[in-house]
């Protein structure tokens, strides 16, 4: 348990630490475009790309420490077994097929996208389209570790 736990979260922070980046080169996009003149295409998809890293390699760990969000109307003032138990059932009604969806679709994407060296059709643009779509994986494997974890944690433990 503590391994897959430490794995989630250290795989989380590391990514985590790209907003800054992403921030940055945002900023950099911004102010060599309107002040002067410069369009950078290329950076603009290495934000959309870190953007991309952040969001599906960081949904494992958000879960994982009870950050995502959720309609609460009904869980926040509910007991810590039925939030327990609400966070199972709804874990294997809605999560395990998301995963597994999520899953196949991307194994088919991910294969095609580089099948074809897939680039940007942007004047500009980065050649490695395909190495933006791998990224894709990182979300069902990370819900994934999470969800065990979670399972761990509330019913083997």
């Amino acid at each position: 348990m503590k391994v897959l736990e430490k794995y989630i979260n250290f795989v989380g922070e590391k990514i985590s630490y790209l907003i800054p980046v992403m921030v940055a080169l945002m900023v950099f996009v911004i102010i060599s475009r309107y002040f002067f003149g410069i369009g950078r295409t290329d950076i603009q998809e290495l934000v959309m790309y870190f953007h991309a890293l952040v969001f599906l390699g960081c949904a494992g760990y958000v879960m994982n420490n009870d950050e995502h969000v959720r309609v609460d109307i009904f869980y926040r003032n509910a007991s810590d077994s039925y939030k327990k138990n609400i966070n199972t059932i709804f874990g294997l009604l809605f999560l395990i097929p998301l995963i597994i969806v999520t899953f196949f679709y991307s194994i088919e994407t991910i294969e095609a996208s580089w099948k074809m060296s897939e680039a940007s059709t942007e004047a500009g643009g980065l050649a490695y389209v395909y190495i933006q779509k791998t990224l894709m994986i990182l979300f069902p494997l990370t819900l994934l570790a999470a969800l065990i974890n979670q399972f761990i944690k509330t019913k083997w433990k």
